[in-house]
């Protein structure tokens, strides 16, 4: 069994009966008293964060965790469909499962799937996505300077603040991560 040494960023933990996504971690040795590690987990079922502290040395299951390359097809209001690639086979993902994350998947787009044997865990976006602004205030030419920003819809009905320049039809490269405009896309 493994112990809180082996703890990474990404590693899913069993937790008081709980599949628990380690957000963040880190290795605290103080001056006075035993190590410790102070971790950041969230449930994978309720999206929950919650703090966590182990001993040094504390014993901790890990899940083996297969991730796999799919293909987001289309949804259906009440799934989200996935293929893949390999066999053609198609994969029914629940909406509640999928959350916030549907903001960023378009038709075509490859995911990683993450599964305990056949059940989905998570899913892994790449780190930035290129989108259409649909919605948003008329841009404005020259006002870069002032850092100031509006709100903009995306194709996929995401709202984000942009910088003033920014006109509807422009193509916007996004962080997954955070959902913040990264730069005006080229593509």
């Amino acid at each position: 069994m493994a112990t809180t040494a082996d703890i990474r960023n990404g590693a899913v933990i069993l937790h008081k009966n709980k599949r628990m996504k380690v957000v963040e971690f880190q290795h605290v040795k103080p001056g006075k008293g035993g190590a410790f590690v102070r971790t950041k987990l969230k449930d994978i079922l309720s999206g929950k964060i919650i703090d966590k502290t182990f001993n040094a040395g504390y014993k901790i299951e890990f899940i083996r965790v297969e991730a796999k390359e799919m293909q987001f097809l289309y949804d259906d209001g009440h799934f989200h469909v996935f293929m893949d690639n390999d066999t053609y086979d198609q994969l029914n993902v629940s909406s509640d499962f999928i959350r916030d994350k549907k903001y960023f998947l378009q038709g075509g787009m490859k995911v990683d799937l993450l599964f305990d044997s056949d059940e989905v865990l998570d899913i892994r976006l790449p780190s930035h996505v290129v989108l259409k602004v649909t919605q948003t205030e008329p841009g404005l030419k020259g006002n870069t300077a002032t850092g100031t920003t509006k709100p903009a819809t995306v194709e996929t009905g995401l709202t984000i603040n942009v910088p003033l320049f920014i006109s509807e039809g422009d193509k916007l490269r996004i962080d997954t991560r955070t959902s913040e405009y990264v730069e005006r896309s080229k593509q």
